[in-house]
């Protein structure tokens, strides 16, 4: 991470596209901004077969409000894995750890995930219980499922659902952020007309297990 940026091994992202690489003001707190550099991800294959079905701009930006990625008004992530590596501008005065900050950071990037699924027409987000899981780097990260669904018109189906997933962790002195999220039913109405050799993979068993690999690679 010399650039200041979360790094995932390449050899995990065989298929995923980098879509964004922003540092940003994620939230802020009584005595500092917490700044956010992200890096973005997005699943290549899926991408192109519902741009091949005609559905590729089915999802929309709802509002383009305070949110923990910035997307450049493209709300068409389908299915998509990102990492923040926040810092606090200015940095923590001596005696102020991370340890004490991470009640706050956990609770701003749970609310902001939240909204960035709102913000882009996700209805009925819903969270679940938090677990805690070891990181490849030894780290403890708190991980949190999201759930929720997308309403759709003059489509093969009525609605999308989806599971997110959202990890919290301090490494070094400040923190990670890593999560994702993917369809869970709805997507093989709109891939039916697609021949077999189009069809990338949709199993949400498999999106889950990679996505959970993907954040717990995040250094």
């Amino acid at each position: 991470m010399t650039d200041g940026y979360p790094g995932i091994p390449a050899a995990l992202l065989d298929g995923w596209d980098e879509r964004v690489r922003e540092e940003s003001t994620v939230f802020r707190i009584p005595t500092a901004s917490v700044v956010g550099r992200t890096v973005l991800y997005e699943d290549t294959a899926l991408c192109d077969a519902l741009a091949n079905a005609g559905f590729a701009d089915l999802l929309a930006d709802e509002d383009d409000g305070d949110r923990l990625v910035e997307t450049d008004g493209r709300g068409d992530y389908w299915r998509f894995v990102f990492a923040t590596a926040l810092t606090f501008s200015p940095p923590l005065t001596p005696g102020i750890g991370p340890a004490s900050m991470r009640p706050t950071v956990m609770a701003e990037a749970r609310r902001s995930f939240k909204r960035d699924l709102e913000s882009r027409g996700f209805q009925a987000v819903d969270r679940g219980p938090s677990q805690r899981v070891r990181t490849e780097s030894g780290d403890r990260a708190s991980l949190v499922k999201y759930t929720a669904s997308y309403p759709f018109e003059d489509a093969p189906t009525e609605e999308l659902d989806i599971e997110g997933w959202l990890a919290v962790w301090s490494t070094g002195g400040s923190f990670r952020v890593a999560g994702g999220a993917y369809p869970t039913r709805g997507l093989e109405e709109l891939l039916t007309d697609l021949d077999g050799d189009e069809r990338p993979d949709t199993d949400p068993n498999d999106y889950r297990d990679e996505l959970l690999d993907l954040i717990r690679s995040v250094e």
